[in-house]
């Protein structure tokens, strides 16, 4: 049995949980689940950090002692990630007693190394990120991350000698090509290391809230010295838990502290003598309807808001909507419009025609083991791949293509017109296997909805992935009650209404806009010569158009309503003098013109039906 340990960070408990905390999170609880499900020996650990002078400071902030503030937000956490339907194995806090034993026995072996030594640090420092900044690493004087003006503190410190493993890290970096994931963050690890690495403080004297030194009493641990030793400690560092789960196969982080994970915690380890973890993956960050998440914006999205419309529409969203790595953006409505699309009318449509024709044509039994000509089109092997290379979102993909082919094969099939008894009983019998299948393979993503799939089916859930095999339903199995996965969420059609109300008073209001502004835009033909997936949007396509006088790349949101081969060669309208954009990573040069229902969700682009037409023709 192969051994598989994933972590998430260890969040901050200075606020109550969010949208943020949560993707990481699930991510995490769906590589474990799918882990399991292959018969991998998982062990999956999450946490808070609860030392350090931001904590302190938020407490005395509330009038309240360090160790009760973080007590009071613990359960905060722990009950979003049962809304969540998260399966941890162990939540770690850097207050418990075998943490910090943990923590001083890593400074010993760090200062036995002579990798220890004291000294003053007088340095920029940021106390939402517990670091020190260079000035040129600020932004007009800011954190980077915070956007705050950072303070000049001096201070007596214990150093840890980080510019010592500069090579070393290198090294490491070349032999194990996978640490730093994914791969196009590399360049920005390797460069920093390269250009020189300071030594690091790593205790503190202006605060007392953290793990004393074992050496210096007066002193305590700073607090990354302090997190990092979680991903050991939380499995027992160094009893047989640890031997057996170390090193980690993937330290799942956001892309803010992939620093201190890819480049101060191996080399911690080094200094140690403990094996390095085989992957940190640092992915991207969550905007909500375009802007930054910020508490005075007032637009954080907490856990009970995220799972309003049910915790596995949360979970599908989180995971579908951008490729994992990435930036995404979210909006409720977009959440709405998967549920009601994808969940609603592809997942639920199928599992609810099915069961209705279970019980209508084999009166609720399972009919004789037929052909398979349904399952066979399930490609795991695919979505194995998909998930081996972390692209979660294109696993899930895979598994609603064969969603969508088990429509489709109803609706070929039309078993209620099928007057042939032993061909309707080889249909019914590949929908109820089908129903098998998706009980299996959707319970890592969506385990709510995949358990009511296999109680439907009156079958054990959490089945392993060793049930992928067709004719595993006995003839004469009774199938059980038929249930309503989804509801339709009709705030999608409020969200429209809203739209066209809105449209239609711009008009009454007579909103126009000028002639000479209307003259500023320069809009020509175009005809469409190549298309490819976005690397890093999963409904974005990159798109070559041929101008007649230039060819321009633009980035379209068209993938969830146009195939490649359909966009291909078509006549098209460009808005061409509109200022290129960096989408996800690629530069957009113009816009391709589109209408839009928004009470159908439906797109359609605006073509010239004249081929004559020559392409850079100019719209009057």
């Amino acid at each position: 049995m192969a051994k598989y340990y994933v972590t998430t960070p260890i969040y901050y408990p200075n606020d109550i949980p969010h949208i943020g905390h949560a993707y990481t999170t699930v991510i995490a609880d769906v590589l474990a689940r799918w882990h399991k499900k292959l018969g991998d020996d998982v062990f999956f650990l999450t946490g808070l950090d609860e030392h350090g002078k931001k904590i302190q400071e938020a407490a005395e902030a509330k009038g309240m002692k360090p160790r009760e503030f973080v007590d009071k937000l613990v359960p905060e956490f722990k009950n979003a990630w049962k809304l969540l339907n998260l399966n941890y194995d162990h939540f770690v806090r850097t207050t418990d007693k075998d943490h910090e034993l943990v923590v001083k026995e890593v400074l010993k072996l760090c200062n036995k190394k002579g990798d220890i030594y004291k000294g003053f640090y007088e340095g920029l420092y940021c106390t939402g990120c517990e670091a020190y900044y260079t000035e040129k690493e600020l932004e007009e004087g800011n954190c980077p991350i915070h956007k705050k003006p950072v303070k000049t503190l001096k201070e007596e410190s214990y150093f840890f000698r980080l510019s010592k493993y500069q090579n070393k890290l290198l090294e490491f970096y070349d032999k194990n090509k996978e640490f730093i994931s994914p791969g196009y963050r590399k360049p920005e690890i390797i460069n920093r290391v390269k250009e020189g690495l300071n030594d690091i403080s790593i205790s503190r004297t202006s605060f007392k809230w953290g793990v004393d030194l074992p050496f210096d009493k007066n002193h305590v641990t700073y607090v990354w010295f302090d997190a990092l030793t979680n991903y050991i400690s939380g499995i027992g560092y160094p009893k047989a838990k640890f031997k057996k789960y170390w090193p980690a196969d993937l330290h799942l982080v956001g892309k803010d502290i992939f620093f201190f994970h890819a480049v101060l915690w191996p080399a911690m380890l080094m200094s140690a003598g403990i094996k390095n973890p085989k992957k940190v993956f640092a992915h991207g960050w969550w905007t909500i309807d375009g802007q930054k998440m910020s508490k005075s914006l007032g637009n954080v999205v907490n856990i009970p808001e995220l799972v309003k419309y049910g915790t596995d529409s949360a979970r599908y969203f989180l995971v579908r909507e951008v490729p994992f790595g990435a930036d995404g953006d979210f909006s409720m409505k977009l959440l709405v419009q998967r549920h009601n699309k994808e969940l609603l009318n592809d997942l639920g449509n199928f599992v609810n025609r099915s069961m209705a024709l279970l019980n209508k044509y084999s009166n609720g039994k399972i009919p004789k083991k037929g052909k398979d000509e349904l399952c066979k089109l399930f490609n795991f092997n695919a979505t194995k791949k998909f998930i081996d290379i972390l692209e979660t979102h294109n696993a899930l993909s895979e598994i609603f293509k064969f969603v969508n082919e088990c429509n489709k094969y109803v609706n070929e099939k039309q078993p209620w017109n099928e007057e042939d008894e032993k061909i309707l009983s080889n249909i019914l019998y590949n929908l109820a296997e089908a129903l098998r299948y998706l009980s299996i393979i959707l319970e890592p993503f969506i385990p709510e909805t995949a358990g009511k799939i296999a109680k439907q089916m009156n079958l054990k859930d959490k089945l392993s992935f060793k049930e992928l095999k067709f004719g595993k339903l006995k003839e004469g199995h009774k199938i059980g009650k038929t249930e309503i996965l989804f509801m339709k969420i009709e705030e999608e059609e409020k969200m429209a209404k809203k739209e066209e109300i809105a449209n239609v008073e711009m008009v009454k209001g007579k909103d126009w806009i000028e002639f000479g502004d209307w003259e500023k835009m320069k809009l020509r033909t175009g005809t469409i010569k190549k298309v490819q997936q976005h690397p890093n949007a999963d409904n974005l396509y990159v798109i070559i158009v041929d101008l007649g006088y230039e060819e321009r790349q633009l980035v379209a949101g068209l993938k969830k309503f146009y195939a490649i081969d359909e966009l291909m060669n078509k006549k098209v309208i460009v808005f061409t003098n509109l200022k290129p954009a960096v989408i996800r990573g690629i530069e957009s040069e113009g816009m391709i013109l589109a209408a839009e229902d928004a009470k159908s969700c439906t797109v359609g682009l605006l073509t010239v039906d004249k081929k004559e037409l020559k392409d850079g023709a100019v719209i009057r």
